[in-house]
């Protein structure tokens, strides 16, 4: 069963933006592509929003989140969140059999 979560990440200026640059800089996002049970990782900039930026975060299944969000990278994401001083509204989508 498919989960896909949609995190639009919010903030002054164009911090959204430096925040998924770090991410992606840092290696984090590699790292968590290469968790087991990680089918997306994904960042987008809508086109009307300058001051957000959306993941589109995909796995295979609710193990694989939770064992994502026990994962010492939750603690470094949380870190990058608080230093961009961002905002989140988070949307989870889940695949029906």
């Amino acid at each position: 069963m498919t989960i896909t979560v949609n995190i639009l990440y919010q903030g002054d200026g164009n911090k959204a933006h430096l925040f998924a640059d770090e991410m992606i800089s840092s290696g984090l996002v590699d790292k968590i592509r290469q968790q087991s049970g990680n089918l997306c990782y994904e960042y987008f900039a809508p086109f009307d929003n300058e001051q957000a930026i959306l993941l589109i975060d995909e796995w295979e299944n609710q193990e694989a989140i939770d064992l994502h969000h026990k994962s010492e990278m939750m603690a470094q994401i949380a870190e990058l969140r608080k230093k961009y001083q961002l905002r989140l509204k988070v949307t989870r989508y889940q695949e029906i059999d």
